[in-house]
């Protein structure tokens, strides 16, 4: 028995997201992915925080 054939139209896709959000979420990540750069020896180096070495006691 002969295997009918299929319709030759190509099925539709709906998309459920639109280009323009998809374009956007692989920006941010790349944004949140991407390490800072190092800092260039041109540029001013910030200021160290300082640090605690004597605490407050207790209440």
């Amino acid at each position: 028995m002969p295997v009918p054939e299929r319709d030759e139209t190509p099925p539709r896709v709906v998309a459920a997201v639109s280009m323009r959000d998809l374009l956007a979420s692989c920006a941010a990540a790349t944004a949140v992915s991407t390490p800072p750069r190092p800092t260039s020896p041109t540029e001013p180096r910030r200021p160290e925080p300082e640090r605690v070495t004597e605490h407050r006691e207790a209440a």
